[in-house]
């Protein structure tokens, strides 16, 4: 799954630093400013609690999302969608710490009400600023392409939509003939590799993208030669296409470059970040559904001999193998090299199995998963060890969900591959958005994904 606009936000990010921290610290000082402001007008104090609730929301809420290049629509779904389970996070907490009583109802409604309307009217300021920034004369950044192959094209075409400036796009040089590059780099060429360094310095050419193949390493260090005599800022673009870019981004080893191409998203502080987002979410999870937990134990017990809990080993974090809790819904347990996926009208689900498996409650038991470090409450969802041996050799770029802990729900469940998948393009599918979800992965793309589960367990027809 990799496409242009992929390309473009791994690799081309840099430009948009400025605008990415401004959205970082601008969505929780909003939110918590907001809520400074509706306390001061309902004339409230601001207390130990209001001061614990703060530092939660900036918690939850940083970094924020970059919406400044999304639509006004796109933007205001975004930031709504981030809200509700945001909110619902805070409920949860206050309910749990029997807390909800230090907070006034009227400043509360204020302060959902207000939150989404402030960010979205900062997001169009934001707007506003960048494209006057934008119509200043010189503000434009020119750029050419080295190599007019359908590298260069997509390096071009990337340029035109990219940074906190637009990028005024001049031409390609090349030194092959017209039939060997691209038919509509035919008449954008400007010269050949000999002619750039002059060209760079006569127009003022602010940066240089060479999108030449790697066997062209001696041209490339001559050109790379002449052109430290501009002050032109160069970018070689290597030629990653078809390889499946996960967190791509270039880092320092000791003084040594390193592009990374297929990382964890989960490093540092968003490791951090990740895992104690999960041991705060499943134990007060755990804490509310305990009762839900007692009923569905008896109704296992009752249904049909057998355990309650049903022990599956999977694959986890780095592929190493674990075990994974569910209650049990079927007459046998299979666990072994071959493992049938359950198909609609199986046999081996009992009754009770198909109503549990159908609303998803047999999947409580892995909440446990996630405050042992074996799970996360969203990731890619676990396969049996069976079915990861079969896919990994049919499925290009299989393993590669393995780099974050397993989830309870995923980015793909939400999109509609939950439940069986009868067929390779379904289980490419769902590999599929497994692995744009550790391109893209945020804080607020999980409460996304999970307000959006709960809303599937509650409708969706598809399991079972």
């Amino acid at each position: 799954m990799f496409n242009d606009r992929n390309y473009n936000r791994t690799f081309f990010s840099a430009p948009q630093s400025v605008t990415s921290f401004v959205a970082a610290f601008m969505e929780p000082f909003i939110t918590v400013g907001v809520l400074l402001g509706v306390m001061n007008w309902f004339q409230q104090p601001v207390d130990r609690a209001t001061m614990v609730l703060c530092l939660m929301v900036f918690a939850l809420s940083f970094p924020g999302r970059n919406r400044f290049y999304d639509s006004r629509l796109e933007a205001g779904v975004d930031i709504v969608s981030a809200w509700l389970p945001m909110l619902m996070i805070l409920w949860l907490c206050g309910y749990a710490t029997s807390s909800l009583g230090y907070f006034d109802v009227h400043v509360m409604l204020a302060w959902a009400a207000a939150t989404p309307l402030a960010q979205w009217l900062f997001m169009l300021l934001g707007r506003a600023v960048i494209r006057h920034r934008a119509s200043v004369p010189g503000s434009r950044r020119r750029a050419i392409v080295v190599g007019a192959g359908p590298l260069g094209g997509k390096v071009a075409r990337a340029l035109q939509t990219i940074g906190d400036q637009p990028v005024e796009f001049v031409g390609y040089f090349d030194d092959r003939t017209d039939s060997r590059v691209l038919p509509e780099a035919v008449s954008m060429r400007l010269g050949g590799l000999r002619d750039v360094a002059n060209y760079v310095y006569a127009h003022g050419i602010q940066e240089v993208y060479i999108t030449l193949p790697l066997g062209s390493q001696p041209r490339i260090v001559e050109l790379m030669e002449t052109l430290q005599g501009t002050t032109a800022s160069l970018y070689f673009v290597p030629d990653v296409f078809g390889i499946s870019i996960i967190q791509g981004r270039l880092q320092d080893m000791n003084g040594v470059p390193v592009v990374g191409i297929c990382e964890t998203p989960f490093t540092g502080t968003n490791e951090l970040v990740k895992r104690v987002s999960d041991i705060i979410l499943a134990s007060i999870i755990l804490v509310l559904i305990s009762p839900i937990l007692l009923g569905l134990a008896i109704g296992v017990k009752l249904s049909s001999p057998g355990p309650i809990i049903f022990k599956q080993r999977r694959n986890g974090l780095d592929g190493e193998e674990i075990i994974v809790y569910k209650f049990r819904s079927m007459r046998t347990q299979d666990n072994g090299t071959v493992v049938k996926q359950a198909t609609k009208g199986d046999p081996r689900i009992t009754p009770f199995g198909a109503f549990i498996r159908k609303t998803s409650l047999d999947e409580l038991p892995q909440f446990i998963n996630v405050l042992q470090g074996r799970m996360s409450i969203v990731g890619p969802r676990p396969h049996a060890v069976a079915h990861n041996e079969e896919y990994r050799r049919l499925i290009k770029a299989y393993m590669v969900r393995h780099k974050v802990r397993p989830g309870i729900t995923g980015w793909a469940q939400v999109n509609g591959y939950r439940g069986e998948t009868e067929t390779i393009d379904k289980m490419q599918a769902r590999v599929e958005y497994d692995l744009e979800y550790l391109r893209n992965w945020s804080l607020g793309l999980d409460l996304q994904i999970i307000i959006r589960t709960i809303r599937l367990v509650l409708f969706d027809r598809n399991a079972y």
